[in-house]
């Protein structure tokens, strides 16, 4: 009798039986999925939360849920979150690093010892309040709040049943000591305290361990198109920033030291050899910001870049992209119509691959990103659009193309090949992250016999080259005017 089967599953070559065989064949995934470019990794401390662990958030209460409320600290990842959300920023990872001296608070009821599940100093607002729920049934319960973090109930007719349910709730604020039976359950409540964050950690603390995936390390795999250190300034690190970035795809955004000079900027990043696509060195003229809690914090400039380029699509440069919130910088004060930059020192570190935020920009009086530039030495790869863009291709198909992996060579995978890259670079012509140039497509791909020749598809190699040619950024424009009234102006017929 016919026989279903799924494609794949029927051995043709071992057939004896005479019948009818239907193959049920999935439709082909020829797609390329473009990944997320906006997810911003920022290593920070705050005062709860998981230590060297990633968390993925989306806006400024999700992180004060997850890390506490803002604190006057240049590092405060809740503080960093606000400044790029007023960027435009939306999809944030964040890591949280101590010094290993942070604590976590804690408090006695009814002889049970009560801690808080995370150190810091947030802990130190958890209130628990215990009360009998039902006389006949001798239930209890105790509720777990706390302004920022959140609140949650828990019953049970004894500490041994309230422990189990804190302890199957993974987001729960607390974890109750296993009570010794001999403990009766009494009504009662109490506010935790003791819980420390712990002394500043070390820049090495935030650029972490490679091997045990800490620190910066952490946001390895966690599609990350850029990431920045909050509010750490140590040159010493940036080196393995950079090398972080290249090796992840990942676009790394390192700030100078407060009241830097042009010629500390200069000498820093040569002496360290700062040259690449791959990080973008911001000038230290930190910013004023009047953050809503907190008054006015001086922060790092930038956390201010990385979250505008988050906002912006891959093939958008930062420059003079007008920047939120800033009320002033170290250079200007707090004066808005005083301008702390010639062209001449601009020229300095524009040429050194430094870029700055500024107010004027070339648009008008607003501050934003005066160069746009990565600290790349080629000017071909400058723009923060290559970088952008390049890491967005890579990743991209990276993260697709995979799937042709242990397929038969032959003309059919390599059409299917084709038309794989084809429609995907044809899709970014289609949202405008490619465009059109003198009225030639701005992407080839080759993927056939021609580069594929038998003596490398016989040991297995299968070779597609892909050119895409990427959209300029204006940055010099140039406006030839001539006036005057022997000026003789030619127009076609009915143009007025």
């Amino acid at each position: 009798m016919p026989q279903l089967l799924q494609a794949g599953g029927l051995n043709t070559a071992a057939l004896q039986v005479p019948d009818l065989y239907v193959q049920i064949a999935q439709p082909e995934t020829l797609l390329v999925a473009g990944l997320a470019s906006g997810r911003l990794g920022i290593v920070g401390t705050a005062s709860w939360g998981p230590v060297n662990r990633p968390v993925i958030v989306g806006n400024v209460s999700a992180c004060r849920e997850a890390f506490g409320g803002k604190r006057a600290c240049a590092s405060n990842l809740t503080l960093a979150v606000d400044i790029a959300v007023h960027q435009g920023a939306n999809a944030f990872c964040l890591v949280r690093v101590t010094d290993g001296s942070d604590r976590a608070a804690a408090g006695m009821l009814g002889g049970i010892r009560i801690s808080a599940a995370l150190t810091g100093q947030a802990g130190n607002g958890i209130r628990i309040n215990l009360v009998r729920q039902s006389y006949r049934d001798g239930l209890f319960v105790l509720t777990v709040a706390h302004e920022d973090l959140g609140s949650t109930a828990y019953s049970g007719a004894d500490w041994s049943a309230l422990a189990t349910a804190v302890a199957a709730d993974a987001q729960a604020l607390i974890r109750i000591d296993q009570p010794p039976e001999s403990v009766d359950i009494e009504a009662g409540s109490l506010e935790l305290a003791g819980g420390t964050d712990g002394e500043a950690p070390s820049a090495y603390a935030f650029l972490g361990d490679g091997g045990a995936r800490t620190g910066m390390y952490a946001l390895s795999g966690q599609g990350c198109s850029i990431a920045t250190l909050a509010g750490v300034t140590e040159p010493a690190i940036m080196p393995r920033q950079l090398a972080f970035g290249e090796a992840e795809g990942v676009y790394m955004i390192a700030s100078g030291p407060r009241d830097e000079t042009l010629e500390q900027a200069v000498q820093s990043k040569a002496t360290l050899g700062l040259w690449s696509h791959a990080f973008k060195y911001m000038f230290g003229d930190w910013l004023w910001w009047n953050d809503d809690v907190l008054g006015l914090q001086l922060a790092s400039p930038a956390l201010f870049a990385a979250g505008k380029l988050a906002a912006l699509s891959p093939e958008q440069s930062g420059l003079n992209k007008p920047l939120g919130g800033i009320i002033g910088s170290q250079r200007n004060g707090l004066d808005r119509t005083r301008f702390g930059y010639a062209a001449a020192e601009l020229g300095v570190l524009i040429e050194n691959g430094i870029d700055v935020i500024c107010n004027p920009s070339p648009g008008g009086q607003y501050w934003s990103l005066r160069s746009g530039h990565n600290s790349a030495l080629k000017a071909g790869i400058q723009s923060d659009a290559y970088t952008r863009l390049t890491h967005y291709l890579a990743r991209s198909l990276a993260g697709t193309m995979g799937q042709y992996v242990g397929a038969v060579i032959n003309d059919t995978l390599f059409g299917n090949i084709r038309a794989s890259l084809l429609g995907f670079l044809s899709e970014l012509l289609s949202q405008g992250i490619l465009g059109v140039t003198g009225g030639r497509l701005p992407y080839a791909v080759i993927c056939d016999a021609g580069n594929n020749p038998q003596e490398r598809i016989a040991t297995g190699y299968v070779r597609a080259d892909v050119q895409v040619q990427y959209q300029g950024i204006n940055e010099k424009f140039i406006i030839n005017l001539q006036g005057g009234a022997s000026v003789s102006v030619s127009t076609a017929s009915g143009s007025v």
